[in-house]
C-alpha cells in the first residue's frame, strides 16, 4: 500500500488532545515513527488559526490582537478561554486534517482537540496528567501562558469526562505511549502505513517542516 499524493479527504485518522504539557506531541511523534504515519500537530497551525478567526470577524481574536502580551496574561479566566479559541480551533483542526492526503493514516495530536471535533472517538484519546506532573511541566516552562494552560487543563479534563471519551492517565512517557499503542493497536493493524524507507523519510521531513 504505498502513500498516495491526491488530495482525498482523509478517512483514517488518530487523534490525541490533552492539555498543554501532556506529553502529546511526544507520543504522536513516537507513533508515526514506529508506524509510518502522518504526524498533524496543532501547534503548528497556531498563527494560521488566529489569522483565519481575525478574517472571519472573531471578537475574542480580535480582542486578543489588540492587548500587549502581559495584559493577555491578566485577564478573567473566562476572557482568557475565549481568547485562546480554544472552541473555534477544534473544528480548524478537523477542517486541515480533511485536506491532507488520503494515505497514510494520520496522528493528529494537540490541545485544541475537542470531544466535539472527532467523529470517531474510537480512534482518539486524551491524554489527562495528574496535577503533580502538569505542574511540573509548567514550572519547566515558566512562561507568562501558565494560567491558561491550568485553565485549559480543567476545561479538557471536563470535555473529556462529560463526553465519556477515552483517556490515559499515566505519569511517564513511556508508559503513556504504550498505553496510546495498545489503545489503537486495532485502528493500525487496519489502517495504511508508508512502507518504504523513502516513504517514511519523506514524512520525517514534512513533520520537521
Amino acid at each position: 500500500r504505498r502513500i498516495r499524493t491526491t488530495l482525498d479527504p482523509v478517512n483514517e485518522v488518530l487523534w490525541i488532545g490533552g492539555p498543554p504539557g501532556a506529553g502529546k506531541t511526544t507520543v504522536a511523534t513516537r507513533l508515526m515513527r514506529r508506524h509510518g504515519l502522518r504526524l498533524y500537530s496543532a501547534d503548528t497551525a497556531t498563527w494560521a488559526h488566529r489569522d483565519r478567526a481575525l478574517a472571519s470577524g472573531n471578537e475574542a481574536a480580535r480582542r486578543w490582537e489588540s492587548l500587549t502580551p502581559h495584559a493577555r496574561t491578566t485577564q478573567p479566566p473566562d476572557d482568557l478561554l475565549a481568547m485562546s479559541l480554544h472552541r473555534e480551533r477544534g473544528a480548524m483542526v478537523a477542517d486541515d486534517v480533511r485536506a491532507l492526503p488520503s494515505a497514510p493514516m494520520v496522528v493528529a495530536e494537540g490541545s485544541v482537540i475537542t470531544p466535539a471535533s472527532v467523529h470517531d472517538r474510537a480512534r482518539a484519546v486524551w491524554i489527562l496528567p495528574s496535577s503533580a506532573l502538569l505542574e511540573r511541566q509548567l514550572a519547566a516552562r515558566g512562561g507568562g501562558s501558565n494560567p491558561l494552560y491550568r485553565l485549559l487543563s480543567q476545561e479538557i479534563e471536563d470535555d473529556a469526562r462529560s463526553a465519556n471519551a477515552p483517556t490515559v492517565a499515566i505519569d511517564g512517557i513511556a508508559e503513556t505511549v504504550a498505553a496510546v499503542e495498545m489503545l489503537f493497536a486495532d485502528a493500525l493493524a487496519r489502517g495504511q502505513h508508508a512502507e518504504t524507507r523513502a516513504e517514511r523519510k519523506s514524512l520525517l521531513r514534512e513533520a520537521n517542516l
